[in-house]
């Protein structure tokens, strides 16, 4: 199909998807990789078979991203840029399944908007650039809810086999994916009886991939990889979600890009109640009841005990939610008020994400950079890192680093305290930064504070014994920390 046979709103979505392209690709290797990365990468840099056995040790979610991504770098390899473009490339495929979503539920002005506002949300692009498996659910989520969309409303045995298959896949990328699947097949099943068969048929080929990944899921349970969302409030997350899902993150006009971005929702929501006609009322009420099935169960489920609620675990109800607003912004008796809205809301999105990209305070922990004022080891020394399990995003920019002996004895030459800012939902990394404690022998020589970390360096003139014990009362952070031996190669 030539440019000239396209029509206006495909020609629309071309450029949108170009947009989302560019916003997504041009900037994949700016950040570094963070900690959950660097499990990540050690995961895909070994045999299909250290992937299989490393997934229930170290995840927290179902491997069907993980062998996708394994597939993936085969031919383009674990780097930053190789390793995240199928973030970016999955993301960039949202941006049309947003659009057929919004035009099944809504309208095609209304579907533009949607593709539109994936294309520059800020929530969407920083997943779009991260190599865990958070685009890969966006996209798989909305795609399942359209074909549950086209399997509800008459649709053949093939439409049912596809939103089983997809359905099935999404499950296989992150448990939250049951928020929105379970509805979805409870609303098959109850369906006409004409299709009761075909329903049962899919429901049940989603039912076996579930029950099949019953084990895994309760083997990862007992994982520590979630432990930190409890380190905050049920509260405070939840008042973070809708805020993460219009602005993201931290970011440097964190309170005025989140009260542009309310107002222009809540002048989103007006324009649905007072312009848009009975169709868009309709599909924004179903899309509404998938942002309540994929963010508000969750909810209820923390409140029951099995508190995982956090905004990347409930993004497969980011898409619902732009179909809400694109509702409103799309409604034909909106007239210029809707494209208006539309573009100062995309225009705040981008400049958003452009704020990101130039500061590197508010971007993922910087262990790249960290590494680099290391610099090679010129003597045996040691490392006393913070946070916890700082070897393993380390370990992919410095050689020749190994854990510290427990109970062992080491000469050491050099000490260095590295101190990296950790990024936790709804706060601005901050690198800790206290005074250094010289132990007897040593003298301080180099005293990096930067942005995104806090180096300090203390050197002997002869190698000195210490003890994992010892070290670790000279952290930088109060919490946990990994204490490292280097040598020089």
């Amino acid at each position: 199909m030539t440019l000239r046979r396209l029509t206006r709103p495909q020609l629309i979505l071309l450029a949108l998807v170009v947009a989302g392209a560019a916003l997504r690709f041009a900037t994949l290797g700016t950040q570094s990789f963070w900690i959950d990365e660097g499990y990540t990468v050690h995961l895909l840099r070994g045999s299909l078979g250290h992937l299989a056995r490393g997934i229930p040790k170290t995840e927290e979610t179902p491997p069907l991203y993980y062998v996708l991504a394994w597939l993936w770098t085969r031919p383009f390899g674990t780097s930053e840029v190789g390793l995240r473009s199928l973030s970016a490339l999955l993301g960039m495929a949202t941006i049309p399944i947003a659009y057929l979503l919004g035009r099944r539920l809504v309208s095609e002005r209304a579907a533009l908007v949607a593709g539109a506002l994936v294309a520059f949300n800020p929530l969407l692009v920083w997943y779009s650039q991260e190599a865990r498996s958070y685009a890969l659910l966006v996209l798989l989520s909305g795609l399942s809810i359209l074909l549950f969309l086209r399997a509800r409303d008459g649709g053949s045995s093939r439409a049912f086999a596809l939103w089983a298959t997809v359905s099935a896949l999404a499950l296989a990328t992150h448990y939250f994916a049951i928020f929105v699947v379970i509805p979805e097949a409870a609303w098959l099943l109850l369906g006409a009886p004409a299709r009761r068969r075909a329903a049962t048929l899919s429901v049940t080929g989603v039912a076996i991939v579930g029950a099949a990944l019953l084990p895994l899921a309760i083997h990862q349970s007992g994982n520590e990889g979630a432990g930190f969302i409890h380190g905050t409030s049920l509260a405070s997350r939840l008042v973070q979600v809708p805020k993460q899902f219009l602005v993201g993150y931290a970011l440097p006009s964190q309170a005025v890009f989140t009260a542009g971005a309310a107002v222009l929702a809540a002048a989103a929501l007006l324009l649905l109640f007072t312009r848009a006609d009975e169709r868009a009322r309709r599909g924004a009420a179903t899309a509404c009841a998938f942002v309540v099935l994929a963010a508000g169960v969750p909810l209820v489920v923390a409140l029951a005990g099995a508190d995982y609620l956090i905004t990347r675990n409930v993004i497969a109800g980011w898409l619902p939610f732009a179909i809400v607003l694109a509702a409103g912004l799309g409604a034909a008796r909106a007239r210029v008020a809707g494209p208006a809205l539309t573009a100062l809301l995309c225009a705040l999105s981008f400049t958003a994400v452009v704020e990101v990209d130039a500061r590197p305070e508010f971007q993922r922990d910087d262990w790249r950079g960290a590494a680099r004022a290391l610099g090679p080891a010129r003597v045996t020394r040691a490392l006393v890192v913070s946070p916890l399990n700082g070897l393993i995003p380390l370990g992919l920019y410095a050689s020749d680093l190994h854990r510290f002996p427990a109970g062992g004895l080491v000469r050491v030459t050099e000490i260095d305290l590295l101190g990296v800012a950790v990024r936790r939902a709804g706060e601005t990394p901050r690198p800790p930064r206290p005074a250094a404690f010289v132990p007897h022998g040593f003298r301080q020589v180099l005293r990096l504070d930067r942005p995104t970390f806090t180096l300090v360096r203390m050197a002997s003139e002869r190698p000195i014994v210490f003890s994992l014990h010892r070290l670790l009362g000279m952290r930088l952070d109060p919490r946990a920390a990994d204490v490292l031996v280097q040598t020089p190669r």
